[in-house]
């Protein structure tokens, strides 16, 4: 017998029937569908191999609980994002580059099951009236979905995996990303308690290098983290998590990044770790950085560093508090010390490709060099 399909596909919807409604830990509920799955097998008298059975076995247990044909990518440690474009048509990166993958599901409605799955696993929903969602798996790895009808061609499913280790600029250098000679200039600036926006396109490592630049803050140091999606792990003792919280089915209860950076002012940070600025809480991050709480960190989506410090001015503008542009330029001249720029090249290679700082007295941004970044901190220093 070599078409297992039809009999996984069987044996998931009568197992789903039996066991998916009980209450259980992960572990339980995956003991359970594998314990049923046997019996039922026994009940039918299939004649199977011993090999098809353990193969007829794990599919549905990855089927029923887990991620069903996107299990074998996610446990895969060389694939760093898993990309589904209908039922039949699954992308897998690996070092950066796009290939497509051999797998695929049943149907429509098997793909927005396994949806349906990963985000009310997390407390999120998503249904006709709500059919986009952004959601956190348990291991930090962040979650895209659409359906239809805005979905045109069938359910959409984006996995961005989290890495376990998170990367070290160390690290970074050894894979390339960063050259050997910025390490001592990044580090110079975290201890000269300079304000850095990390910039760059979707892709680009930005939440990596945020990662390892928040991973040389002195462990003495309080810092609070506010992100959409919680992906951040640093190794330091004293780090307050903040993540923000979407409407609930009332449409009421949501937190925004925006409330929470707010908050984060209250809570006594030595530095601020603002996942990625998007909207109006651009405006209350820069008055914090301007209001003494120097050395912190972000990033935000752009093609250039002059670009960075254009969309921080726009998006604090969203914030609808009336300011004028040349207020809020003034702003954003004072708080951002440096731009970190972000690039993925055609080979799928993420690295480091400028590095810029606010010279204050000549009102644009310049390349640094290590006497301006000693010059910075001197200017910082006699500020506070």
């Amino acid at each position: 017998m070599s078409d297992l399909g039809p009999l996984i596909a069987g044996y998931r919807d009568r197992v789903r029937e039996r066991i998916l409604r009980r209450p259980g830990s992960p572990l339980e509920l995956r003991l359970a569908v594998e314990a049923a799955t046997l019996e039922l097998v026994r009940q039918d008298r299939l004649p199977l191999a011993p090999g098809e059975l353990d193969q007829l076995v794990q599919a549905v247990v990855d089927d029923a609980v887990g991620l069903g044909p996107l299990d074998p990518l996610l446990h895969d440690p060389e694939v760093t994002e898993v990309i589904v474009n209908g039922p039949e048509r699954v992308w897998a990166e690996r070092d950066g580059v796009l290939h497509r993958e051999r797998v695929a599901f049943d149907d429509e409605l098997h793909l927005r099951h396994v949806i349906e799955r990963i985000v009310g696993g997390v407390g999120r929903r998503i249904d006709e009236s709500s059919p986009m969602v952004d959601a956190r798996l348990p291991d930090g790895s962040r979650v895209n979905a659409v359906l239809p009808p805005l979905a045109v061609d069938g359910p959409l499913l984006t996995v961005r995996k989290f890495a376990r280790d998170g990367m070290s600029l160390g690290r970074l250098v050894e894979l390339g990303s960063l050259p050997e000679t910025h390490v001592t200039l990044l580090e110079a600036s975290i201890a000269a308690r300079l304000n850095i926006v990390i910039s760059g396109g979707t892709g680009t490592g930005k939440t990596t290098l945020l990662n390892a630049l928040a991973g040389v803050i002195d462990a003495r140091e309080r810092i609070v983290t506010v992100e959409d999606a919680a992906e951040l792990r640093l190794p330091q003792p004293n780090v307050a998590r903040l993540e923000s919280r979407p409407a609930n089915v009332e449409g009421r209860g949501e937190v925004t990044v925006r409330a929470l950076v707010r908050n984060a002012l209250r809570m006594r940070p030595d530095r601020i770790v603002v996942g990625e600025v998007r909207g109006g809480e651009a405006l209350d991050m820069l008055q914090a950085l301007n209001t003494g709480h120097d050395g912190s960190l972000t990033t935000v989506h752009s093609s250039s560093p002059v670009d960075a410090i254009r969309r921080i001015e726009t998006m604090a503008m969203m914030a609808g508090t009336g300011i004028p542009h040349s207020a809020v330029r003034e702003q954003v001249t004072a708080a951002v010390d440096v731009v970190v720029h972000l690039v993925r090249e055609s080979g799928g290679a993420r690295r480091v490709r400028d590095i810029e700082g606010a010279d204050r007295r000549m009102s644009r941004l310049r390349r640094l060099d290590e006497r301006l970044i000693h010059q910075l901190g001197d200017e910082r220093c006699g500020r506070s």
